[in-house]
């Protein structure tokens, strides 16, 4: 998909830094995400990635810089950020206990939908993913690909501007990766900013721009294709070791 600076951003992020004590988590990062755009952020563990996302959710106050989001101020606004925005975690995404009804049902009313709008929604989701005869089934006991999928799904269940997906593919097989970005690009051309954490360097490929954060730093952004060229490597992956690991790159 080809992203047009027209659409305006949905993301801008200027110096924005995290400290703790003398520790710098992320130091005087900067960039923008355009308006439909597929983001891949990425970086090794302790790069930063986790703690400049917690910011930009509006669950941790920056120490300096700033960031709007969906167009609101992450420092000063950050209920309206968090009702704007959708969020899937590796870790947490959807109760195990709850069966998949009521699953969308508590998050349809999380997010503010009315019964009917939440009804009209869970239809939709449910014919999509062809979860009719799991409807009342608990989560726990459905497959993870399927868990992954329908996670994605309640995440963006009310239409967010933007939604922060963090490593949500970890630990599903290829074909269900595949079929999970299918909605990753499903969602991007209706118009919601898709912003991404992975450490599939081949899911990198997808993206139409990629971030690369090393020791809390932007050490490169651009498409796919302009890091490649830059950096001398035939995939993202050469090009993150280069980056990441230049030690084991040389």
């Amino acid at each position: 998909m080809t992203v047009s600076p027209d659409h305006g951003h949905a993301i801008e992020v200027r110096g924005l830094t995290r400290r703790f004590g003398t520790f710098t988590a992320v130091d005087a990062i900067t960039f923008d995400v355009a308006a439909g755009e597929v983001f891949g952020f990425l970086g090794a563990n302790g790069a930063g990635k986790t703690t400049a996302i917690r910011m930009l959710i509006g669950l941790l106050a920056p120490s300096a810089g700033s960031a709007r989001v969906a167009g609101f101020d992450v420092s000063t606004e950050a209920e309206q950020v968090k009702r704007n925005i959708g969020y899937m975690s590796q870790r947490f995404s959807l109760y195990e206990d709850l069966t998949v009804r009521e699953n969308i049902t508590l998050y349809g009313g999380i997010y503010g939908l009315s019964d009917g709008a939440i009804a009209e929604r869970m239809a939709s989701l449910v014919e999509r993913l062809d979860l009719g005869r799991d409807l009342d089934t608990r989560v726990k006991s459905i497959p993870l690909g399927w868990k992954q999928k329908l996670a994605f799904s309640v995440a963006v269940l009310h239409d967010p501007k933007v939604v922060f997906l963090d490593e949500p593919t970890g630990g599903v097989d290829p074909i269900t990766r595949r079929q999970f970005w299918e909605l990753i690009y499903a969602t991007a051309e209706q118009g919601t900013t898709v912003f991404v954490t992975t450490h599939y360097m081949d899911e990198a490929e997808y993206c139409d721009r990629v971030s690369i954060m090393v020791d809390g730093r932007i050490a490169a952004l651009g498409t796919p294709a302009e890091l490649k060229a830059r950096f001398g490597g035939e995939t993202i992956d050469d090009v993150f070791v280069r980056l990441a690991r230049p030690g084991a790159a040389a």
